[in-house]
Protein backbone atom coordinates (compact mmCIF):
# COMPACT_ATOMS: atom_id res chain seq x y z
CA UNK A 1 0.00 0.00 0.00
CA UNK A 2 1.38 3.58 -0.88
CA UNK A 3 1.74 5.72 1.75
CA UNK A 4 -0.01 9.40 1.39
CA UNK A 5 2.48 11.73 -0.39
CA UNK A 6 1.37 15.02 1.42
CA UNK A 7 -0.98 15.99 4.28
CA UNK A 8 -2.46 19.17 4.39
CA UNK A 9 -4.60 21.52 6.80
CA UNK A 10 -7.72 21.99 7.59
CA UNK A 11 -8.13 25.00 5.98
CA UNK A 12 -6.11 23.72 3.21
CA UNK A 13 -8.65 20.69 2.43
CA UNK A 14 -11.32 22.82 2.50
CA UNK A 15 -9.86 25.95 -0.31
CA UNK A 16 -8.55 22.88 -2.59
CA UNK A 17 -12.28 21.65 -2.63
CA UNK A 18 -13.23 25.47 -2.96
CA UNK A 19 -10.80 25.97 -5.79
CA UNK A 20 -12.16 23.26 -7.82
CA UNK A 21 -15.23 25.30 -9.68
CA UNK A 22 -16.44 21.57 -10.68
CA UNK A 23 -17.31 20.35 -7.12
CA UNK A 24 -20.40 21.64 -5.99
CA UNK A 25 -22.92 20.61 -2.94
CA UNK A 26 -24.40 21.03 -0.46
CA UNK A 27 -23.92 20.59 3.56
CA UNK A 28 -26.48 19.48 6.10
CA UNK A 29 -26.03 19.22 10.03
CA UNK A 30 -28.04 18.86 12.40
CA UNK A 31 -26.92 18.62 16.29
CA UNK A 32 -23.34 20.56 16.70
CA UNK A 33 -23.78 23.86 14.49
CA UNK A 34 -22.77 24.02 11.20
CA UNK A 35 -19.18 23.90 11.38
CA UNK A 36 -17.94 22.09 8.51
CA UNK A 37 -20.24 24.80 6.42
CA UNK A 38 -18.45 27.22 8.35
CA UNK A 39 -14.93 26.04 7.89
CA UNK A 40 -15.17 26.02 4.24
CA UNK A 41 -16.71 29.67 4.01
CA UNK A 42 -13.87 30.98 6.24
CA UNK A 43 -11.45 29.88 4.09
CA UNK A 44 -12.70 32.07 1.15
CA UNK A 45 -14.42 31.19 -2.53
CA UNK A 46 -17.10 29.10 -1.24
CA UNK A 47 -19.37 30.35 -3.68
CA UNK A 48 -17.72 28.15 -5.81
CA UNK A 49 -18.54 24.74 -3.87
CA UNK A 50 -21.81 25.64 -1.65
CA UNK A 51 -25.19 25.53 -3.27
CA UNK A 52 -26.70 25.21 0.50
CA UNK A 53 -26.53 24.94 3.77
CA UNK A 54 -28.44 23.86 6.68
CA UNK A 55 -29.51 23.19 9.92
CA UNK A 56 -32.86 21.81 10.81
CA UNK A 57 -32.73 21.76 14.29
CA UNK A 58 -36.48 21.33 15.36
CA UNK A 59 -37.95 17.42 15.08
CA UNK A 60 -41.24 18.63 13.58
CA UNK A 61 -39.13 21.01 10.81
CA UNK A 62 -36.59 18.24 10.36
CA UNK A 63 -39.45 15.21 10.09
CA UNK A 64 -41.21 17.58 7.34
CA UNK A 65 -38.04 17.91 5.59
CA UNK A 66 -36.93 14.37 5.52
CA UNK A 67 -39.51 12.45 7.16
CA UNK A 68 -40.38 10.60 9.79
CA UNK A 69 -37.72 8.07 11.49
CA UNK A 70 -37.87 6.73 14.70
CA UNK A 71 -34.28 7.54 16.34
CA UNK A 72 -33.20 11.23 14.76
CA UNK A 73 -29.32 10.30 15.47
CA UNK A 74 -29.20 7.17 13.56
CA UNK A 75 -27.72 5.85 10.07
CA UNK A 76 -31.66 5.54 9.06
CA UNK A 77 -31.84 9.69 9.04
CA UNK A 78 -28.55 10.33 7.86
CA UNK A 79 -29.45 8.19 4.51
CA UNK A 80 -32.84 10.27 4.77
CA UNK A 81 -30.69 13.48 4.80
CA UNK A 82 -28.44 12.23 1.88
CA UNK A 83 -31.27 11.42 -0.17
CA UNK A 84 -33.46 14.32 -0.04
CA UNK A 85 -30.28 16.55 -0.39
CA UNK A 86 -28.00 14.95 -3.55
CA UNK A 87 -31.30 14.59 -5.31
CA UNK A 88 -32.43 18.13 -4.54
CA UNK A 89 -29.12 19.69 -5.66
CA UNK A 90 -28.88 17.30 -8.77
CA UNK A 91 -32.42 18.25 -10.22
CA UNK A 92 -32.14 21.82 -9.38
CA UNK A 93 -28.77 22.32 -10.83
CA UNK A 94 -27.86 19.82 -13.54
CA UNK A 95 -29.06 21.64 -15.85
CA UNK A 96 -27.61 25.26 -15.19
CA UNK A 97 -24.26 23.85 -14.17
CA UNK A 98 -21.38 23.14 -16.42
CA UNK A 99 -21.57 19.57 -17.57
CA UNK A 100 -18.62 18.44 -15.78
CA UNK A 101 -19.81 19.17 -12.85
CA UNK A 102 -19.52 16.80 -10.01
CA UNK A 103 -22.34 17.28 -7.30
CA UNK A 104 -22.31 16.30 -3.37
CA UNK A 105 -24.14 16.00 -0.30
CA UNK A 106 -22.57 16.24 3.05
CA UNK A 107 -24.49 15.75 5.83
CA UNK A 108 -24.16 14.90 9.44
CA UNK A 109 -27.30 14.36 12.58
CA UNK A 110 -25.30 13.99 16.25
CA UNK A 111 -26.13 14.47 19.76
CA UNK A 112 -23.39 16.58 20.84
CA UNK A 113 -22.64 18.14 24.87
CA UNK A 114 -25.08 20.45 26.00
CA UNK A 115 -26.12 22.25 28.75
CA UNK A 116 -28.14 19.57 30.32
CA UNK A 117 -26.83 16.25 28.15
CA UNK A 118 -24.22 14.16 29.61
CA UNK A 119 -24.78 11.03 27.88
CA UNK A 120 -22.66 9.43 25.01
CA UNK A 121 -22.03 11.74 22.60
CA UNK A 122 -21.87 10.56 19.01
CA UNK A 123 -23.47 10.56 15.47
CA UNK A 124 -23.94 9.35 11.99
CA UNK A 125 -21.75 11.78 9.13
CA UNK A 126 -21.70 10.63 5.38
CA UNK A 127 -20.90 12.23 1.98
CA UNK A 128 -22.90 11.19 -0.89
CA UNK A 129 -21.01 12.50 -4.40
CA UNK A 130 -20.10 11.96 -8.05
CA UNK A 131 -16.92 10.91 -8.43
CA UNK A 132 -17.10 11.43 -12.49
CA UNK A 133 -19.62 14.05 -14.32
CA UNK A 134 -22.79 12.45 -14.74
CA UNK A 135 -22.33 9.41 -12.72
CA UNK A 136 -24.95 7.36 -10.74
CA UNK A 137 -23.40 9.02 -6.28
CA UNK A 138 -21.06 7.07 -4.16
CA UNK A 139 -21.31 7.23 -0.34
CA UNK A 140 -18.83 6.87 2.62
CA UNK A 141 -20.56 7.03 6.08
CA UNK A 142 -19.08 7.50 9.31
CA UNK A 143 -20.01 6.41 12.92
CA UNK A 144 -18.11 8.83 15.27
CA UNK A 145 -18.14 9.18 19.24
CA UNK A 146 -17.00 12.60 19.74
CA UNK A 147 -14.91 12.12 23.45
CA UNK A 148 -14.13 16.63 23.86
CA UNK A 149 -15.63 17.96 26.99
CA UNK A 150 -17.40 20.97 25.92
CA UNK A 151 -20.07 21.46 22.63
CA UNK A 152 -17.36 24.55 20.96
CA UNK A 153 -14.59 21.82 21.26
CA UNK A 154 -16.55 19.04 19.99
CA UNK A 155 -18.30 21.10 16.81
CA UNK A 156 -14.72 21.96 16.20
CA UNK A 157 -13.38 18.51 15.68
CA UNK A 158 -16.69 17.93 13.97
CA UNK A 159 -15.96 20.27 11.46
CA UNK A 160 -11.93 19.05 11.07
CA UNK A 161 -13.63 15.32 10.46
CA UNK A 162 -16.00 16.77 7.93
CA UNK A 163 -13.44 18.73 5.72
CA UNK A 164 -11.24 15.86 6.24
CA UNK A 165 -14.34 13.39 4.37
CA UNK A 166 -15.27 15.48 1.97
CA UNK A 167 -11.70 16.37 0.94
CA UNK A 168 -10.58 12.68 0.96
CA UNK A 169 -13.51 11.43 -0.75
CA UNK A 170 -12.89 13.82 -3.68
CA UNK A 171 -9.39 13.75 -3.89
CA UNK A 172 -8.57 10.29 -2.97
CA UNK A 173 -11.46 8.02 -4.13
CA UNK A 174 -8.71 5.76 -5.63
CA UNK A 175 -6.84 4.85 -2.53
CA UNK A 176 -9.31 4.39 -0.14
CA UNK A 177 -7.01 3.69 2.54
CA UNK A 178 -6.34 7.26 2.46
CA UNK A 179 -9.82 8.22 3.45
CA UNK A 180 -9.91 6.93 6.07
CA UNK A 181 -5.80 7.58 7.48
CA UNK A 182 -7.12 11.53 6.43
CA UNK A 183 -9.95 11.61 8.47
CA UNK A 184 -7.48 11.72 11.66
CA UNK A 185 -5.56 15.42 9.97
CA UNK A 186 -5.36 17.88 12.50
CA UNK A 187 -7.55 15.54 15.59
CA UNK A 188 -6.36 13.37 17.86
CA UNK A 189 -7.49 9.88 19.22
CA UNK A 190 -8.75 11.67 22.97
CA UNK A 191 -11.07 14.08 20.88
CA UNK A 192 -12.64 11.99 18.11
CA UNK A 193 -13.47 8.32 17.19
CA UNK A 194 -14.53 6.32 14.35
CA UNK A 195 -15.57 2.87 15.38
CA UNK A 196 -17.51 2.40 11.71
CA UNK A 197 -16.92 3.18 8.13
CA UNK A 198 -18.84 2.21 5.18
CA UNK A 199 -18.01 2.45 1.46
CA UNK A 200 -20.62 2.09 -1.12
CA UNK A 201 -21.49 3.07 -4.70
CA UNK A 202 -20.08 2.37 -8.53
CA UNK A 203 -16.31 4.05 -7.68
CA UNK A 204 -16.33 1.69 -4.60
CA UNK A 205 -17.38 -1.58 -5.61
CA UNK A 206 -13.73 -3.27 -5.13
CA UNK A 207 -13.28 -1.85 -1.86
CA UNK A 208 -13.88 -4.28 1.26
CA UNK A 209 -15.38 -2.71 4.03
CA UNK A 210 -14.19 -4.98 6.50
CA UNK A 211 -10.28 -4.30 5.54
CA UNK A 212 -11.13 -0.23 5.52
CA UNK A 213 -12.55 -0.62 9.49
CA UNK A 214 -9.57 -2.60 10.28
CA UNK A 215 -7.66 0.23 8.83
CA UNK A 216 -9.55 2.48 11.49
CA UNK A 217 -7.71 0.96 14.56
CA UNK A 218 -4.37 1.06 11.92
CA UNK A 219 -5.20 4.54 11.84
CA UNK A 220 -5.41 5.32 15.68
CA UNK A 221 -9.14 6.58 14.71
CA UNK A 222 -10.50 3.85 16.83
CA UNK A 223 -9.70 0.95 19.70
CA UNK A 224 -11.80 -1.66 18.47
CA UNK A 225 -14.15 -2.35 15.48
CA UNK A 226 -16.97 -5.46 15.58
CA UNK A 227 -18.84 -7.48 13.17
CA UNK A 228 -21.77 -9.63 14.08
CA UNK A 229 -22.58 -12.79 13.11
CA UNK A 230 -24.08 -12.19 10.11
CA UNK A 231 -19.61 -10.55 8.95
CA UNK A 232 -21.16 -6.66 9.04
CA UNK A 233 -19.42 -4.22 10.64
CA UNK A 234 -21.85 -2.95 13.46
CA UNK A 235 -21.68 -0.15 15.77
CA UNK A 236 -20.67 -1.25 18.97
CA UNK A 237 -23.05 0.86 21.43
CA UNK A 238 -25.40 -0.37 19.83
CA UNK A 239 -24.41 -3.53 19.90
CA UNK A 240 -23.53 -4.15 23.57
CA UNK A 241 -25.98 -1.79 25.20
CA UNK A 242 -27.34 -3.28 28.21
CA UNK A 243 -26.14 -6.58 27.31
CA UNK A 244 -24.02 -9.76 29.31
CA UNK A 245 -21.23 -10.14 27.32
CA UNK A 246 -19.02 -13.66 27.03
CA UNK A 247 -15.75 -12.54 25.85
CA UNK A 248 -13.43 -15.19 24.84
CA UNK A 249 -9.73 -14.31 23.72
CA UNK A 250 -7.54 -15.72 21.07
CA UNK A 251 -5.82 -16.18 17.21
CA UNK A 252 -8.70 -18.28 16.57
CA UNK A 253 -6.08 -19.42 13.49
CA UNK A 254 -8.68 -21.37 12.97
CA UNK A 255 -11.50 -21.50 15.17
CA UNK A 256 -11.08 -25.32 16.73
CA UNK A 257 -13.23 -27.69 18.52
CA UNK A 258 -11.79 -26.41 21.87
CA UNK A 259 -12.49 -23.04 21.40
CA UNK A 260 -16.12 -24.38 20.90
CA UNK A 261 -16.37 -26.13 24.06
CA UNK A 262 -14.72 -23.29 25.69
CA UNK A 263 -17.16 -20.87 25.40
CA UNK A 264 -19.97 -23.25 25.74
CA UNK A 265 -18.64 -24.76 28.98
CA UNK A 266 -17.81 -20.55 30.03
CA UNK A 267 -21.82 -19.75 29.10
CA UNK A 268 -22.72 -22.64 31.16
CA UNK A 269 -21.37 -20.57 34.18
CA UNK A 270 -21.58 -17.06 33.34
CA UNK A 271 -25.60 -17.93 32.69
CA UNK A 272 -26.02 -19.05 36.41
CA UNK A 273 -25.34 -15.09 37.97
CA UNK A 274 -28.59 -13.96 39.22
CA UNK A 275 -28.16 -10.64 36.96
CA UNK A 276 -27.50 -12.50 33.68
CA UNK A 277 -30.77 -13.35 30.82
CA UNK A 278 -29.21 -16.47 29.41
CA UNK A 279 -31.51 -15.30 26.35
CA UNK A 280 -29.77 -11.87 25.99
CA UNK A 281 -26.10 -12.50 26.26
CA UNK A 282 -23.76 -11.79 23.52
CA UNK A 283 -21.00 -14.27 22.53
CA UNK A 284 -17.97 -12.51 21.70
CA UNK A 285 -15.07 -13.70 19.81
CA UNK A 286 -12.45 -11.30 20.24
CA UNK A 287 -8.53 -10.91 18.52
CA UNK A 288 -5.97 -8.46 19.24
CA UNK A 289 -4.56 -7.08 16.20
CA UNK A 290 -0.59 -8.09 17.33
CA UNK A 291 -2.19 -11.72 16.13
CA UNK A 292 -2.92 -10.28 12.28
CA UNK A 293 -0.06 -8.43 11.75
CA UNK A 294 3.38 -9.54 10.20
CA UNK A 295 6.43 -7.00 10.20
CA UNK A 296 4.61 -3.87 9.38
CA UNK A 297 0.91 -5.02 7.32
CA UNK A 298 -2.02 -6.66 7.66
CA UNK A 299 -2.37 -10.13 6.16
CA UNK A 300 -5.79 -9.18 5.07
CA UNK A 301 -6.71 -13.05 3.63
CA UNK A 302 -6.16 -14.24 6.15
CA UNK A 303 -7.92 -11.61 8.70
CA UNK A 304 -10.96 -12.07 6.47
CA UNK A 305 -10.76 -16.01 6.97
CA UNK A 306 -10.94 -15.56 10.75
CA UNK A 307 -13.60 -13.72 10.86
CA UNK A 308 -15.87 -15.54 8.34
CA UNK A 309 -14.59 -18.81 10.74
CA UNK A 310 -15.85 -17.37 13.62
CA UNK A 311 -19.02 -16.13 12.27
CA UNK A 312 -19.86 -19.62 11.16
CA UNK A 313 -20.00 -20.60 14.31
CA UNK A 314 -22.28 -18.04 15.33
CA UNK A 315 -20.04 -15.51 17.34
CA UNK A 316 -19.68 -11.69 17.44
CA UNK A 317 -16.25 -10.84 16.64
CA UNK A 318 -14.35 -8.37 17.69
CA UNK A 319 -10.99 -6.69 16.31
CA UNK A 320 -9.02 -4.64 18.72
CA UNK A 321 -5.55 -3.35 19.75
CA UNK A 322 -6.20 -3.96 23.75
CA UNK A 323 -2.86 -5.95 24.72
CA UNK A 324 -3.92 -6.12 28.74
CA UNK A 325 -7.73 -7.66 30.14
CA UNK A 326 -8.23 -4.87 31.93
CA UNK A 327 -8.75 -2.74 29.02
CA UNK A 328 -10.88 -5.03 27.42
CA UNK A 329 -13.43 -5.25 30.23
CA UNK A 330 -13.48 -1.08 30.37
CA UNK A 331 -13.94 -0.69 26.51
CA UNK A 332 -17.01 -3.19 27.19
CA UNK A 333 -18.19 -0.92 30.20
CA UNK A 334 -18.50 1.67 28.25
CA UNK A 335 -21.52 0.68 26.74
CA UNK A 336 -22.91 -1.88 29.52
CA UNK A 337 -23.82 -2.00 33.15
CA UNK A 338 -24.66 -5.89 33.08
CA UNK A 339 -22.10 -8.70 33.72
CA UNK A 340 -19.06 -9.17 31.92
CA UNK A 341 -17.71 -12.61 31.59
CA UNK A 342 -13.90 -13.70 30.05
CA UNK A 343 -13.05 -17.06 29.47
CA UNK A 344 -9.92 -18.22 28.75
CA UNK A 345 -7.46 -21.52 28.94
CA UNK A 346 -5.38 -21.86 32.02
CA UNK A 347 -2.51 -22.15 29.73
CA UNK A 348 -2.57 -18.13 29.12
CA UNK A 349 -2.12 -18.04 33.22
CA UNK A 350 1.49 -17.62 31.72
CA UNK A 351 1.10 -14.01 30.85
CA UNK A 352 -1.93 -13.16 33.01
CA UNK A 353 0.31 -13.54 35.98
CA UNK A 354 3.47 -13.00 34.12
CA UNK A 355 4.63 -9.41 36.43
CA UNK A 356 6.40 -7.97 32.81
CA UNK A 357 3.04 -8.28 31.26
CA UNK A 358 2.06 -4.86 33.64
CA UNK A 359 5.40 -3.15 33.45
CA UNK A 360 4.78 0.82 32.67
CA UNK A 361 1.86 0.07 35.22
CA UNK A 362 2.22 2.56 38.70
CA UNK A 363 0.39 -0.54 40.63
CA UNK A 364 1.77 -3.67 38.80
CA UNK A 365 0.13 -6.69 38.24
CA UNK A 366 -2.22 -5.54 41.71
CA UNK A 367 -3.42 -2.27 39.79
CA UNK A 368 -4.16 -4.47 36.83
CA UNK A 369 -6.36 -6.76 38.53
CA UNK A 370 -8.24 -3.74 40.26
CA UNK A 371 -9.30 -2.38 37.14
CA UNK A 372 -10.07 -6.20 35.87
CA UNK A 373 -12.03 -6.66 38.25
CA UNK A 374 -13.85 -3.62 40.22
CA UNK A 375 -17.76 -5.03 39.66
CA UNK A 376 -19.66 -7.73 37.96
CA UNK A 377 -16.73 -9.21 35.76
CA UNK A 378 -15.63 -12.75 36.27
CA UNK A 379 -12.82 -14.63 34.32
CA UNK A 380 -13.86 -18.23 33.75
CA UNK A 381 -10.84 -20.61 33.66
CA UNK A 382 -10.64 -23.45 30.99
CA UNK A 383 -8.56 -26.69 31.82
CA UNK A 384 -5.82 -27.85 29.80
CA UNK A 385 -4.25 -31.47 28.86
CA UNK A 386 -0.37 -31.05 28.49
CA UNK A 387 0.98 -33.03 25.95
CA UNK A 388 1.93 -36.75 26.39
CA UNK A 389 -0.17 -36.62 29.24
CA UNK A 390 -2.49 -39.11 30.71
CA UNK A 391 -6.81 -38.57 29.82
CA UNK A 392 -7.19 -37.44 33.75
CA UNK A 393 -3.83 -35.86 34.42
CA UNK A 394 -5.85 -31.95 34.31
CA UNK A 395 -4.04 -28.37 34.67
CA UNK A 396 -6.80 -27.03 36.29
CA UNK A 397 -7.59 -23.80 38.48
CA UNK A 398 -7.13 -25.78 41.42
CA UNK A 399 -3.25 -26.89 40.76
CA UNK A 400 -2.35 -24.29 38.36
CA UNK A 401 1.21 -23.30 38.96
CA UNK A 402 1.90 -19.33 39.34
CA UNK A 403 5.33 -17.81 40.86
CA UNK A 404 5.34 -18.14 44.30
CA UNK A 405 5.15 -14.72 45.69
CA UNK A 406 1.44 -14.19 43.66
CA UNK A 407 -0.04 -17.58 44.95
CA UNK A 408 -2.23 -15.53 47.44
CA UNK A 409 -3.20 -13.73 44.91
CA UNK A 410 -4.10 -15.96 43.06
CA UNK A 411 -5.98 -17.57 46.05
CA UNK A 412 -7.66 -14.24 47.04
CA UNK A 413 -9.22 -14.13 43.59
CA UNK A 414 -10.80 -17.80 44.14
CA UNK A 415 -12.05 -17.47 46.97
CA UNK A 416 -14.50 -14.38 45.98
CA UNK A 417 -15.20 -15.67 42.86
CA UNK A 418 -13.47 -13.36 40.50
CA UNK A 419 -11.67 -16.74 39.11
CA UNK A 420 -13.83 -19.65 38.64
CA UNK A 421 -13.15 -23.03 37.48
CA UNK A 422 -15.30 -24.24 34.08
CA UNK A 423 -15.50 -27.83 33.50
CA UNK A 424 -15.55 -28.56 29.45
CA UNK A 425 -18.63 -30.47 28.08
CA UNK A 426 -16.46 -32.79 25.94
CA UNK A 427 -12.27 -33.17 27.57
CA UNK A 428 -12.24 -35.11 24.57
CA UNK A 429 -11.12 -31.89 22.87
CA UNK A 430 -8.26 -30.67 25.33
CA UNK A 431 -5.40 -32.45 23.49
CA UNK A 432 -6.08 -30.01 20.22
CA UNK A 433 -3.22 -27.91 19.82
CA UNK A 434 -4.15 -24.93 17.53
CA UNK A 435 -0.84 -25.10 16.04
CA UNK A 436 -0.67 -28.65 15.05
CA UNK A 437 -3.77 -27.57 13.26
CA UNK A 438 -3.08 -24.75 11.37
CA UNK A 439 0.39 -26.82 10.60
CA UNK A 440 -1.41 -29.91 9.52
CA UNK A 441 -4.43 -28.03 6.99
CA UNK A 442 -1.26 -26.36 5.21
CA UNK A 443 -0.40 -29.77 4.16
CA UNK A 444 -4.11 -30.72 2.85
CA UNK A 445 -6.72 -32.88 4.28
CA UNK A 446 -6.38 -34.70 7.30
CA UNK A 447 -6.69 -35.61 10.87
CA UNK A 448 -6.94 -31.67 11.87
CA UNK A 449 -10.25 -31.89 10.04
CA UNK A 450 -11.83 -33.83 13.04
CA UNK A 451 -10.40 -30.80 15.50
CA UNK A 452 -12.59 -27.87 13.65
CA UNK A 453 -16.36 -27.72 13.84
CA UNK A 454 -17.51 -29.67 10.39
CA UNK A 455 -18.69 -25.89 9.17
CA UNK A 456 -14.85 -24.64 9.71
CA UNK A 457 -13.68 -27.49 7.94
CA UNK A 458 -15.88 -27.46 4.91
CA UNK A 459 -15.23 -23.68 4.76
CA UNK A 460 -11.53 -24.39 4.69
CA UNK A 461 -11.44 -26.78 2.48
CA UNK A 462 -13.87 -25.48 -0.30
CA UNK A 463 -12.40 -21.68 -0.10
CA UNK A 464 -8.77 -22.76 0.80
CA UNK A 465 -8.79 -20.31 3.70
CA UNK A 466 -5.73 -19.79 5.94
CA UNK A 467 -2.62 -21.71 3.56
CA UNK A 468 -5.12 -24.91 2.89
CA UNK A 469 -2.93 -27.18 0.43
CA UNK A 470 -4.87 -28.73 -2.05
CA UNK A 471 -1.68 -30.14 -3.67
Amino acid sequence: MRKRDTILTTDQKALAVNLDKFKYGSIVEIGAGQEVARRFFQVGAAAGTIAKTMSAYDMAVSDDIYGHVDRYVSRARLLQMLDKEFTQVVDRLAHIRPKNTTFFAYAATVTARSFKQKNECHGWIGVRLQLHPGAAPSDVILHVRMLDDTNAQQSEALGILGVNLIHGAFFHHDQPEWIVEGLGDGLTPERIEVDLIHFSGPYFEEVENRLMNLHLIRSWLTRAVVFNPDGEVVVPGELFYRKPVMVMRGSFKPVTCVNVDMMASGLKQFSQLAAVDETSILQLAEITMNSLISGDNVDGADFLARVDLLTSQGYTVMISDYVRFFRLRAYLRRYTQKPIGIVLSVRDFNFLFDEKYYEGLEGGILEAFGKLFPDNTHVYVYPSRPTGAQPDELVTLDNVQVPENLRHLLAHLVTNKKLVAVHPHDDGHLHIDVTEVLQGLRRGRGDWEANVPDAVARRIIDSRLLGFDTE
